[in-house]
């Protein structure tokens, strides 16, 4: 299990710049204009994701440049999997009780 990976998925604001990168490569001050906070608290979270190989970081002239890297989830997925048939339980079981009440 990759730690990192977990560490930056965790929290939201950070899955929400993952959903911007996702539109393309991106400067640290056009993905800090979507949040009312500090350039350096975005900074701060762009390096978990990078961290957490989530985003790859290339230099452009003066800027740095953060592109998003979606394979890193491949492990959180396989993860994930491992659990989806509690939940294919769960949804089934559900689905019984709610067609038992409707008759």
């Amino acid at each position: 299990m990759q730690q990192p990976v977990f560490r930056a998925i965790a929290d939201p604001t950070r899955r929400s710049i993952m959903s911007l990168l996702a539109e393309g490569e991106q400067s640290l001050g056009a993905i800090a204009s979507h949040y009312e906070i500090s350039r350096p608290a975005v900074s701060k979270h762009l390096k978990i994701l990078e961290q957490g190989g989530l985003v790859h970081v290339r230099s452009h002239g003066r800027e740095r440049l953060h592109t998003l890297q979606p394979d890193a989830l491949k492990s959180v997925a396989e993860w994930l999997s491992f659990f989806a048939p509690f939940w294919d339980d769960k949804l089934d079981n559900l689905k019984r009780a709610v067609e038992a009440d409707d008759e």
